[in-house]
């Protein structure tokens, strides 16, 4: 079965996560330059099968588009063009950070690992797929 892979696009970093083969669990994967997000992503689409791909649609609390909604729909654009025929689904990314940064609290992570903003996006995406996984059952 194939995969699914969630991104947390951000103008400077972006974080990956993807599901294991059987759709159950989210796992980090990795946070890159967002600058390199599609290189990443056509290396890793050619050695992975992935059946959809979940990316972050950030609102402000009365749901209008926040100020990073230019950016991260540009790059919904050119992740369009790159891969035509994988499946994108939008997923609502509010609290993604505060729940990530929350999680690295209730892990047990020292102050110094939890100011470590790319393990706080990498976190965010696999957030965001846990809860598409939830809710898909």
């Amino acid at each position: 079965m194939p995969r699914v892979l969630a991104i947390d696009y951000g103008k400077k970093r972006t974080g990956i996560a993807i599901t294991d083969e059987m759709q159950i669990i989210a796992s980090g994967l990795t946070t890159i330059p967002s600058e390199t997000a599609i290189i990443f992503l056509k290396d890793y689409f050619s050695k992975e099968k992935v059946e959809r791909v979940l990316i972050g649609e950030p609102k402000q609390m009365d749901y209008t588009p926040s100020e990073s909604t230019e950016i991260i729909e540009a790059f919904v654009e050119k992740f369009k063009k790159s891969f035509p025929d994988l499946p994108i689904e939008r997923v609502d990314e509010r609290f993604t950070s505060k729940m990530a940064f929350q999680t690295m609290i209730d892990s047990g992570l020292k102050k110094k690992q939890r100011q470590n903003k790319a393990l706080i996006d990498e976190i965010s995406a696999t957030i965001m797929l846990q809860d598409y996984l939830s809710k898909k059952k």
